[in-house]
């Protein structure tokens, strides 16, 4: 059985849980800047370089997963949001990208299978691939409205190179997420099709919106409902929205999502807004509630957290949603779907 049937099999059982973020995680366990850098022979500084850990230090990201896992994970993702070329270029660390993300995705996968070799229950790991600090779609020079740091070539090969590295370990799907960028995405979407001709095989994409306003528009300038006509070619396994806010500031954007992607959707909101300091203060019975109300109007198919989240938030949450009926997918009307910064629809 191909994962992707697999996945559709659980999401048509139960409403999926996803886990919670890696970064806070690894903070607590306050490793010293050498505990970042391990024997890799990097000179820079490496504290913060989360995704280092994943060579240096892998029995705390298994550790990190583990917890998710007891707090009832059906979905964990690999803790690779910065392991891409660009991103480690800021520690030095670019020569590293392919043993990163190939010991994040084993990581995960051993976990994983440990945890349903003793209980049956389906899991499965998503490569998660961030947005990269770079930007197709706008200048960083604010004088010269035309420039751009990458090309769209350049940020297609960083993709192929961390999915294929994700593949190798043992991901099941790419998750291409906190997606502040359409035309990053997109160029994350033909990385992955790329790959696919390379090794055969089908490789499902989960995609995730990031949101930077309240009226519901990524930076690039999209709405939620134009996002997800200019990414539907890619059909893909899920889509959905993480980051941007708490649930309550993502409702209504869940709610149009819900009615118009004819796929699975995957939400994790951010604990909350955060606090003058930068910290997450909602509980996690208050996120709990909060997105129980989406199960309780069919709303999502999978759910779990982002910034602020915890372990705790994520077993409240599966707690909250256990025995709910999952989202039934909407039958769309076969009518042109087009999109600029806003949707466009052509009535057949």
């Amino acid at each position: 059985m191909s994962k992707r049937i697999e996945f559709a099999e659980a999401a048509s059982q139960r409403i999926l849980i996803k886990d919670g973020p890696y970064g806070t995680e690894i903070q607590r366990t306050k490793l010293a800047p050498e505990d970042y850098a391990g024997d890799t022979g990097l000179t820079a500084d490496q504290k913060g370089n989360n995704d280092l850990v994943n060579l240096t230090q892998p029995q705390v990201i298994r550790t990190i997963c583990d917890s998710y896992i007891d707090a009832g994970a059906h979905i964990l993702a690999t803790n690779t949001f910065n392991a891409n070329r660009i991103s480690q270029a800021d520690y030095d660390a670019e020569h590293l990208v392919h043993e990163i993300n190939v010991s994040a995705a084993r990581i995960i996968r051993e976990a994983v299978d440990a945890a349903t070799a003793k209980d049956g229950i389906p899991r499965f790991v998503a490569g998660a691939m961030g947005p990269t600090n770079k930007t197709l779609s706008l200048s960083p020079d604010v004088e010269d409205p035309g420039f751009r740091e990458v090309t769209y070539d350049e940020i297609v090969d960083v993709y192929v190179e961390q999915a294929r590295a994700l593949i190798e370990g043992g991901a099941d799907f790419i998750l291409i997420e906190t997606v502040f960028d359409t035309l990053n995405c997109k160029a994350a979407i033909m990385a992955v099709k790329q790959l696919e001709r390379e090794l055969g095989q089908d490789i499902p994409i989960m995609i995730s919106l990031t949101l930077t306003d309240l009226s519901g528009r990524n930076l690039s300038g999209h709405t939620v409902e134009a996002f997800w006509y200019t990414v539907r070619h890619a059909k893909p396994l899920t889509m959905g929205l993480n980051c941007s806010f708490g649930a309550e500031q993502l409702r209504p954007h869940v709610q149009i999502l819900s009615d118009i992607a004819d796929t699975y959707l995957m939400v994790y909101p951010n604990a909350g807004l955060p606090n003058d300091l930068g910290e997450y203060d909602e509980l996690p019975e208050t996120t709990a509630a909060l997105t129980k109300v989406w199960a309780e109007n069919g709303r999502i198919n999978a759910l779990g957290g982002c910034c602020g989240s915890t372990p705790a938030h994520i077993a409240a949450m599966a707690a909250a949603v256990d025995g709910m009926a999952p989202r039934e997918l909407p039958s769309i009307d076969p009518d042109m779907r087009l999109a600029g910064l806003e949707p466009f629809t052509i009535a057949a």
